[in-house]
């Protein structure tokens, strides 16, 4: 797989990128900016295809980040309900709030158990939650995840963590809960441009930091250190 910014192929952050026009894909008078946000929904898009989120499913999203606020606005849109949203930070919690305001909100607190952090958001959820989408790649989000779902169920790991990770296996497998990866996407270009282009989604507001490609460095320290910055989505802008 050959996928940009993956080593060995190089990375985006430059003045200028030669590309084959067969990938490339029109924008119209859409703000470089909102273009530039089309990645991390393509992201969403497609956690959300293979997930295969309907109208009216029950869902659970682990992580209030730029993936999880990103895969809220599409659950959102798919008309997904109940939604349930997870977070250690209230302030991105208060975020997932304002962009859509029927979502149920469940800050993590620590010390409590897997299982009973499971047992509260399925409660918030009144207690059907059948699909999952785990947006931080972190072991006991995704572990509680795990606790969260019914019988039958699914949880879909879109967050990226460390290489090896321990697993509630009894659980998954006495509650036959079909666990799923995310590694890239495909062919999401068209289907993003037309949600945003129709207002479908509006992703501005995860936009909170904007840094010129001079100042690229202070861009990576604010992301970083988004739980001092409040930080959400830092966008590096070239100017030419």
């Amino acid at each position: 797989m050959r996928f940009m910014s993956t080593p060995p192929v190089d990375g985006l952050l430059r003045r200028y990128v030669n590309h084959s026009a067969t990938w490339c894909h029109k924008i119209g008078d859409m703000s470089y900016e909102d273009g530039a946000m089309l990645e991390p929904l393509s992201v969403s898009l497609a956690g959300m295809g293979r997930a295969k989120i309907a109208v009216g499913d029950p869902v659970l999203i682990c992580g209030a980040g730029p993936i999880g606020l990103m895969t809220l606005l599409c659950c959102a849109a798919a008309g997904a309900e109940p939604i349930v949203i997870t977070d250690i930070d209230q302030a991105r919690l208060d975020v997932a709030k304002e962009i859509c305001p029927r979502v149920r909100t469940h800050k993590v607190e620590p010390g409590i158990s897997l299982e009973e952090a499971g047992a509260q958001i399925s409660k918030l959820a009144g207690g059907n939650l059948t699909t999952a989408l785990e947006c931080s790649g972190v072991e006991s989000s995704i572990a509680a995840a795990i606790y969260s779902v019914k019988f039958g169920g699914k949880v879909f790991v879109i967050g990226v963590g460390k290489p090896d990770i321990n697993i509630p296996f009894m659980r998954l497998s006495t509650q036959e809960i079909d666990l799923q990866f995310q590694y890239r996407y495909a062919n999401t270009w068209p289907r993003a441009i037309r949600l945003v282009q129709s207002g479908v989604i509006d992703m501005k507001r995860l936009v909170t930091h904007r840094f010129s490609l001079e100042d690229a460095v202070s861009a990576f320290e604010t992301s970083a250190g988004s739980a001092k910055t409040g930080a959400i989505k830092v966008l590096i802008q070239s100017e030419v």
